[in-house]
Order: C-alpha cells, then sequence, then structure tokens
C-alpha cells in the first residue's frame, strides 16, 4: 500500500504486471489512518463481505483514467460490466460519441488500486476473463469470492480480448 499520507494512492498484488509504485528502499513505513481503514477493508473483503466503504482515495492520473476507474467504483460487489459497458459510460461521461474496449482496458489495466478499485470486476463481452494484470486465476478467485456465478466465465481465447 501507498499513501499521500491522507488517502490510499496505491494499492496491488506483490508480482503483478503493473505496480502502483515501485517502491525503494527509501521509502516510509508509517501507521497512517488510512492504512487502517485500507486493512479494515481488505478484512472483510476477504471474510468473503461486502466491506460497505471505501477508505480514501486519491488517484493521480488523466481525466480519461479518472473516469474509468469512477466508473469501476460503481460496480456492485458480486457484479460484473464488460470492458464494452466501462467504454460506453466512460464516453457519455467524457462527451465523446463513442469509446473502444480495448482503450477503456487499458486504463482498467492501469488502475493503481486493486481490489478496491474493482478492476477485477470487469470482463469481455463474451464472458471472458481477460485483461488483468494480476493474472486470470487471482480475477477467477477475487470473482468466486464475491458469489460471482463464475460457471457462464471462461478463460480467454489467445491474446487479449476486450
Amino acid at each position: 500500500m501507498t499513501s499521500d499520507g491522507d488517502a490510499l494512492t496505491g494499492l496491488w498484488f506483490d508480482g503483478q504486471k503493473h505496480s502502483a509504485v515501485p517502491l525503494t528502499s527509501g521509502h516510509d513505513k508509517k501507521a497512517l489512518t488510512v492504512f487502517d481503514l485500507a486493512d479494515r477493508w481488505l478484512d472483510i473483503y476477504f471474510d468473503g463481505k461486502d466491506p460497505g466503504f471505501i477508505p480514501p482515495l486519491h488517484t493521480n492520473a488523466s481525466s480519461f483514467r479518472t473516469a474509468v476507474w469512477e466508473i469501476l467504483l460503481t460496480i456492485p460487489y458480486g457484479q460484473t460490466m464488460t470492458y464494452g459497458q466501462v467504454a460506453a459510460i466512460a464516453a457519455g461521461r467524457l462527451g465523446l460519441s463513442r469509446m473502444s474496449a480495448q482503450a477503456a482496458g487499458g486504463a482498467v489495466g492501469h488502475n493503481p488500486i486493486w481490489l478496491i478499485i474493482p478492476c477485477h470486476r470487469v470482463v469481455g463481452s463474451d464472458g471472458s476473463l481477460t485483461g488483468y494484470a494480476g493474472g486470470i486465476w487471482r480475477k477467477l478467485r477475487l470473482l468466486s469470492l464475491e458469489g460471482v456465478n463464475t460457471s457462464k466465465l471462461r478463460l480467454p481465447r489467445q491474446g487479449k480480448v476486450f
């Protein structure tokens, strides 16, 4: 986890494809209220329950990525949305006539605050478990933990499918 002192700025799995911030030996370890809140959120989540709150978050990103991540925060616990649906909503919010699912997928894949901004809840239009830098196996387990009927989801075809 990383923080700016007031809000969470990064949360990621060890060894994932995109880390929020590369940590160096010079980073400080501090006890912060936001870390306590994030720890509580994670404990509730990994108990298989909807935490029901979001700790303070701060993402320093473009308006495009921010719009996509805000959409992810609206996906209810235990439900999924397709990359195409995310793209359509983002296009509307940004005043665009359309947006490709691949563009939305790129923003989803660079989410700096994993789990809390639930990028694992986004699936391909054909039910493929695609586009998860933490590993498809982890995405499947997280969705199962949330009670998603994963029997309707499938492993992706060769290559990325959004």
